[in-house]
């Protein structure tokens, strides 16, 4: 049977806790995609200045006694600080803040139609969720397809980089018709000027430039760097920026 459990990634529930509270409604103001349309979608949270904070998948919930819930698929490693983070802009609002633990995240490379497809590209294959479980993990699988397709993921790639320099727009993960949220004047104003000077690019190990570097995986072969649009050969493009970057 193939493995396809991210161990890697965990789920963090908002459920209002009283009538009328809505969950769609908070998180619309904080993350940087439209939550109230079709699910699942990859948004962030960003900073005051529209640096990356926390990346993530919106998946909708189980309802709950007194209405929608909504799941947010992100790296385990800093889910509590989500959580922490959540809770802060929460203030007076009746809304649960909390880790699932009853809930894995699955994988699989392939696209057959029988799970939704990434949100923020289809080549990286099929993503769901399941009653947790302790079978085998598949995130060196994962890990191997996304950097293959050029796609950076995690605080530790994305972390403290302006959300349009991840390809953020390119991979569905904002929206610039939602109205307001945390970051978005600087990410709508970099939007309008097509002022993107640099951006991160999937590279092999022994092409990147250390000073450049956010992450290194030696085993899979690939870096990911912070690179000047001027600066990126044209065969470290990803197939899927099929348009040309602006500097």
């Amino acid at each position: 049977m193939t493995a396809t459990r991210l161990a890697n990634r965990a789920l963090v529930r908002l459920a209002p806790l009283e009538e009328g509270e809505s969950v769609s409604a908070f998180l619309q103001g904080l993350l940087t995609n439209d939550v109230t349309g079709e699910l699942p979608a990859y948004a962030a949270l960003l900073s005051a200045q529209g640096k990356t904070m926390f990346d993530m998948i919106v998946w909708p919930g189980r309802p709950c006694e007194y209405g929608e819930t909504m799941l947010l698929d992100c790296e385990a490693a800093v889910a509590d600080d989500l959580v922490k983070r959540l809770s802060l802009y929460r203030l007076r609002r009746k809304i649960e803040i909390a880790r699932d633990e009853s809930l894995s995240v699955h994988w699989i490379a392939r696209s057959d139609g029988e799970h939704p497809v990434d949100p923020r590209l289809p080549a990286l294959g099929q993503r769901w969720l399941a009653e947790a479980d302790e079978g085998e993990a598949a995130d060196d699988a994962w890990l191997a397809h996304r950097l293959s397709l050029g796609v950076p993921e995690g605080q530790a790639e994305l972390g403290d980089i302006l959300w349009l320099e991840t390809n953020a727009v390119e991979l569905n993960g904002v929206s610039f018709n939602k109205g307001c949220y945390i970051g978005q004047e600087n990410t709508a104003r970099m939007n309008w000027r097509q002022k993107v000077n640099r951006r991160l690019v999937v590279v092999p190990l022994d092409r990147s430039e250390e000073k450049r570097r956010k992450a290194e995986y030696p085993e899979q072969g690939y870096a990911v760097d912070h690179l000047r649009v001027a600066d990126i050969p044209g065969d470290l493009m990803p197939d899927w920026l099929d348009q040309p970057l602006v500097e």
